[in-house]
């Protein structure tokens, strides 16, 4: 994301505010969007001592690097319908590549690249640095549950 863009910076915290506040379970992870395209979603997790999965590596635990690659999956669904409607995980297969590296913030970005009547396809990769360099690799699919009718919390035609 670039520093030059002030409207993208707004509408990635817009879209921050959102995530968060629509999935509690993000909050508590501390996910943060970081940039967007059409189809595409780039989420960080933020190292934290309660993510450790072993205190004596300083590692983040899988489950949340798990978390964070269904939560950013499903991101990029939303990235690609371009309007908020209900979508669930319908399958999520995770490879992990390698181990996390000690008291390291964790980026993952994912990339919805088909979309179906009723099913989205996704994949990403969850690492350090570079997405050459990947911690965890994912594909799944999601279900779109209300095609054609707003997110829940608004009225329904």
């Amino acid at each position: 994301m670039s520093a030059a863009n002030p409207e993208k910076q707004e509408q990635i915290a817009r879209l921050d505010q959102g995530f968060t506040q629509a999935v509690p379970h993000n909050r508590a992870l501390g996910l943060r969007f970081v940039d967007f395209a059409d189809g595409e979603a780039t989420i960080l997790l933020p190292w934290a001592p309660h993510l450790v999965g072993n205190p004596e590596t300083g590692v983040l635990h899988g489950g949340a690097i798990t978390s964070l690659l269904d939560a950013t999956c499903g991101a990029a669904v939303f990235m690609k319908l371009g309007e908020p409607m209900p979508i669930a995980t319908l399958d999520l297969r995770i490879d992990y590549l390698k181990r996390g590296e000690p008291r390291r913030d964790v980026t993952c970005k994912c990339t919805c690249y088909k979309v179906t009547r009723h099913v989205a396809f996704v994949r990403g990769l969850a690492y350090h640095d570079s997405e050459d360099d990947p911690i965890a690799a994912a594909s799944g699919s999601f279900i779109i549950q209300g095609r054609g009718r707003p997110i829940v919390g608004k009225e329904r035609a």
